[in-house]
């Protein structure tokens, strides 16, 4: 990929390391989701949204090389507000509480014994959560011809290959996306109706039980945090339900565990997902930061705003520890002068 050759050419050409002192701000928050050796499957649109523990051990050894100072998100809250120090740092964060990573991250982040955040979709825990994102995915990858109501209207697809299918599953998500919770809730039931898909099944699969969360809240270097109950896009959710999305998973963590619960993750996290209502909505629930998936670094100059904490959401299909050098110097399309743009992430 052309983006690849940009963080290599960016590496190897000591750009980075250059400009870092300028670009790289107080440190940086990490971002991943699914951890999980690779999959065969030929359909994988999620496929950037995984990476193996492997490489997680990898990135963790090739931080502390690199002389990241490993912080926690309450930590990352207290040194956002101050003026850099001259040790960056690194914050590890993972999305979605999925079942892999009990099995694959943890036994690697216990054994570097580095902290790291989990942010947590209660209703997944409970077995309520509906990852509509994981059922379109067997929708297109079982068929070749699909329908379904958009916009009121019936509307069909041929998606074959797999180019097709990339295509249909990027189309169809950017359109759910657009869509209010109910209105998503009608069109992913409309699709695994007509095409046998369980979604309730699927989303069990997916989800940690709590008693792996009560084990990772004894853990000292785990921090717990919310990431609303359903999972919703919050910037399509009316503003009493988004509060009520928010307040609940929180309280549920916090009665669940017997511990505070202070930290969000913004549900998809990125443009189209929070904005300022959302963000006033995250004080008023009561938490002291919010994270979301727009890219870049903690600022320098101690005014980050702790509502809207910048990640860099990791790309699984880079396996390149001189591309995360490069990301996590800070350097920019503009800076850098190579077309390298960051993913906005999916809970998946």
């Amino acid at each position: 990929m052309l983006a690849d050759v940009g963080l290599e050419l960016g590496y190897f050409s000591g750009l980075a390391r250059i400009l870092e002192r300028r670009t790289g701000g107080s440190g940086a928050i990490l971002k991943f989701e699914h951890v999980r050796p690779r999959r065969g499957d030929p359909f994988q649109p999620l496929r950037p949204y995984e990476i193996t523990p492997e490489f997680l051990d990898k990135a963790i050894a090739a931080l502390k090389r690199w002389g990241f100072d490993f912080l926690s998100i309450g930590e990352v809250a207290e040194r956002a507000q101050q003026p850099a120090l001259a040790q960056r740092f690194v914050c590890l964060t993972f999305d979605g509480a999925h079942r892999d990573f009990m099995t694959y991250a943890y036994p690697v982040l216990s054994r570097h014994r580095v902290p790291f955040t989990l942010y947590v979709p209660t209703g997944f825990v409970d077995g309520i959560g509906k990852a509509w994102w994981l059922a379109l995915e067997q929708v297109i990858a079982r068929n070749a011809r699909i329908g379904l109501v958009m916009n009121r209207a019936e509307r069909h697809f041929f998606a074959a290959g797999l180019s097709e299918k990339d295509q249909l599953y990027d189309a169809l998500h950017g359109w759910m996306m657009t869509l209010s919770p109910d209105d998503v809730a009608i069109a992913i039931g409309d699709l695994c109706g007509r095409y046998g898909v369980d979604i309730n099944a699927i989303s069990r699969d997916i989800a940690m039980n709590w008693q792996d969360l009560a084990k990772l809240a004894r853990d000292p270097q785990a921090t717990i945090g919310s990431s609303t109950v359903n999972y919703p896009n919050l910037a399509r959710t009316k503003g009493t339900s988004a509060l009520r999305e928010m307040s609940m998973g929180r309280t549920v963590l916090e009665t669940a565990l017997g511990g505070p619960c202070r930290h969000f993750a913004y549900p998809f996290g990125g443009q189209g997902c929070f904005g300022p209502r959302e963000m006033m909505l995250a004080r008023e629930a009561g938490f002291i930061s919010a994270v979301s998936t727009g890219p870049g670094v903690v600022r320098s100059d101690g005014q980050s705003d702790l509502m809207a904490l910048p990640r860099i959401a990791w790309d699984g299909r880079r396996n390149s520890l001189r591309a995360l050098r490069v990301v996590l110097s800070g350097i920019t399309l503009r800076k850098a002068k190579v077309r390298v743009q960051e993913p906005a992430v999916n809970y998946g």
